[in-house]
């Protein structure tokens, strides 16, 4: 990698570039920076008359592509500019004067400060390699196949820059033609690590130069023997946004400790008239049993629901921990500029108005007077938010206090309250329903550091339209998914990238492939809707930790077994290979028109003593890591006699210290939907008329546990 002397080398490089008003290198100046950071190119010489280039052509040897030099003219291939396999001294000639004639017709008052001759690369495999500044993630490298493939199927995967040696060999196997560079029909295998590195050398260069925009290696030509680029383009950024305000982790904890265990509340706004929603937020404070102080804030009452009403929040004796706002926008300034004086670490600005309406610039005066004063802002434009730990309901919408290990946020408030219907239908614990409307400051990465400690978390879902600070989100990330799941749902995943691009690398990388690839490399779950979200949130809790990657399918119904296996596959589980004695043991207990193997199917005619026996056997051999139920609904085996054999026969191994999930699929008539809600209480997640639910439930498990490093 560069060293000190060839890092100035480039930074000198681009202070020249940028002296001359441009934004974009030549190619001979991305050959110096190329060299600086070991990557590899074909050899090349720049020439600036015919007779120079036939000279070039000659010391290089062999067949030679021309290109045109011009910082006027970005896209060479647009303007005729390159010419390639070129042989011998009349062919250099003639195509050194086809590429002046190109360029002149082209742009007519484009300076050309020559003509570059590059050894023509071996025949390979041709691949894009680059890297793109993302307005989320700051830099991040590409990787995908280059040519028309990558221009048609946009088969690209994405990492934060910089990656190390084993993120950028993961990117090789992330696209979908992979297999292309393993070597297909007798084509050699491409030199892996070679390509690797010149991943991990384009990754690190845009981490020492953040002024560089983008890099665009295209193509790289992949072969057994190494991996060179052919053609190296680098953008200087026009300008560079101003660096947000960071707060460190033990700053966020201790103001979300304030903000979420609060011993103190404000109202300010608060109202002893119903349909208000100061009243709303004060009279879920006070029903929802709120043990700490509350506060009225109203300078035109006395009294509200018997509690003493203040004029001003400064008149409050004591401290206070969280201000919700219940006033219109116009007057959230002057009352936030109370609130700094008053010393309260957090407000929570329930008030529509902002930035959302076109508003900013009120926005940003609350965000400058809450940096004044060190004030956390929560929205505006919220619900408000619900600490069911703390009998906390601070929202005008309908109170719920069921206490569990969910931690849920979203941006939206109408997905906020499908969230708390959701909850409220399939009586999911939850530990936190959190407003973040338009995230001022406040945002998914503070929430993730907050619940990543909080000791009544154990599973954060989260609903996301954007991220202020990507990186710190993933930073966040990493940190709590070695010890909980962590829940995206990404909103706007169908919407293209609304940049302008100035290279390839740039045009394919869309907001949500960027999105998707950086998520699942910090070890986020993403689900792909909000009922999705819902039920992963609720179900990866109620099941264990999986030990291995053996999954075991038992099904009443052939029909069924079949789909589980689809289910499966799409999910990224596998069907474990029975082996023979397992298999007879499985023999044992199903009929002789049944079937063994993987899918287990005990046929529906079974009494309940053949689902017991085979769900036993499921549990106690220690070679199967999880299993998969299909029941179908008969009266031989009603559906509650299989949910209460099925619990069981899951605590009883549980008492043993045996425990892997199992989940369910329950076909039959609507006394199926008791059934599944009987055993997910019981710790099997179950889902009446549906094969794909409990599946992808287990996939998700599975995912957080390879994620955080626990599948052994």
């Amino acid at each position: 990698m560069a060293g000190s002397q060839d890092r100035e080398r480039v930074r000198k490089l681009l202070g020249s570039v940028r002296a001359a008003g441009r934004d974009a290198l030549t190619a001979p100046e991305g050959r110096i920076v190329a060299e600086a950071y070991g990557i590899a190119v074909p050899g090349e010489e720049l020439a600036q008359d015919i007779d120079e280039a036939v000279a070039c052509a000659d010391r290089l040897g062999g067949p030679v592509v021309l290109k045109i030099v011009s910082p006027d003219v970005p896209h060479k291939t647009d303007a005729g500019g390159v010419v390639v396999g070129v042989h011998g001294a009349s062919e250099v000639r003639a195509a050194f004067r086809r590429i002046i004639e190109n360029v002149r017709g082209y742009a007519p008052d484009a300076r050309i400060d020559g003509v570059q001759v590059q050894q023509l690369v071996p025949p390979g495999q041709e691949v894009i390699i680059g890297a793109v500044t993302d307005p989320t993630f700051g830099k991040v490298v590409a990787f995908g196949l280059g040519g028309v493939l990558v221009e048609v199927l946009k088969d690209i995967t994405f990492r934060l820059a910089p990656v190390t040696a084993d993120e950028a060999r993961s990117m090789l196997d992330s696209i979908g033609a992979a297999e292309i560079l393993r070597g297909v029909r007798g084509a050699p295998p491409v030199d892996r690590w070679a390509l690797a590195e010149q991943i991990r050398r384009v990754s690190q260069l845009v981490a020492d130069f953040p002024e560089m925009a983008e890099v665009d290696l295209n193509p790289v030509i992949a072969s057994p023997d190494g991996a060179v680029a052919a053609d190296i383009r680098i953008l200087l950024a026009s300008r560079t946004d101003a660096p947000r305000r960071t707060y460190g982790r033990e700053e966020i904890l201790a103001s979300m400790r304030r903000l979420m265990e609060p011993r103190s509340v404000a109202v300010i706004g608060a109202s002893g008239r119903q349909g208000k929603i100061g009243n709303s937020v004060m009279r879920n404070l006070v029903d929802g049993g709120f043990s700490g102080e509350i506060h009225p804030v109203n300078p035109r009452a006395d009294d509200i629901l018997g509690r003493k009403a203040y004029k001003s929040v400064t008149d409050v004796p004591g401290e206070v921990d969280v201000a919700v706002f219940a006033i219109p926008a116009r007057f959230v300034a002057s009352a936030l500029e109370e609130v700094g004086r008053k010393g309260v670490p957090n407000a929570v600005l329930i008030p529509s108005g902002f930035a959302e309406t076109g508003e900013q610039a009120l926005q940003d005066e609350l965000v400058a007077i809450a940096e004044q004063y060190g004030v956390r802002l929560l929205g505006p434009n919220i619900y408000g938010y619900y600490s069911t730990w703390q009998d906390l309901c601070a929202t005008f919408c309908t109170p719920y206090g069921v206490r569990g290990g969910v931690a849920l946020t979203s941006q939206s408030g109408g997905i906020g309250m499908a969230i708390l219907g959701f909850a409220r239908s399939t009586r999911t614990g939850v530990s936190a329903i959190v407003g973040l409307g338009n995230k001022s400051d406040i945002d998914e990465d503070d929430l993730l550091t907050w619940f990543g400690e909080d000791p009544n978390t154990r599973c954060i879902a989260m609903h996301l339209e954007d991220l202020k600070d990507g990186r710190a989100f993933v930073a966040a990330a990493r940190r709590t998914v070695p010890k909980k799941p962590v829940v995206v749902l990404k909103a706007g995943r169908t919407s293209a990238g609304a940049r302008a691009a100035g290279s390839h690398t740039g045009a394919l990388a869309g907001d949500d492939a960027v999105y998707d690839d950086i998520l699942r490399q910090a070890g986020v779950i993403r689900a792909p809707g909000l009922n999705e979200m819902l039920e992963y949130a609720r179900a990866l809790p109620v099941l264990p930790t999986p030990k291995g990657d053996n999954v075991v399918v038992i099904t009443g119904a052939g029909g069924s077994g079949v789909l589980l296996s689809d289910a499966l596959v799409d999910n990224g589980l596998a069907l474990m290979e029975i082996p023979p004695d397992l298999d007879t043991a499985f023999r044992a207990f199903i009929p002789p028109f049944g079937a063994a193997g993987n899918p287990i199917d005990i046929t529906g005619g079974e009494p309940p003593s053949t689902y017991e026996a085979t769900i036993r056997l499921g549990m106690q051999d220690a070679r199967i890591h999880a299993l998969v139920l299909g029941y179908w609904h008969t009266i031989v085996t009603p559906p509650m006699v299989f949910a209460e054999l099925t619990s069981r026969v899951v605590e009883e191994f549980r008492e043993r210290g045996i425990v892997k999930p199992v989940v369910a699929s329950l076909a039959g008539d609507t006394e199926v939907e008791e059934a599944c809600a009987y055993l997910f209480e019981r710790g099997v997640v179950a889902y009446p008329y549906t094969t794909e639910k409990p599946v992808a439930a287990l996939g998700a498990k599975y995912r957080w546990a390879r994620a955080a490093g626990l599948l052994t």
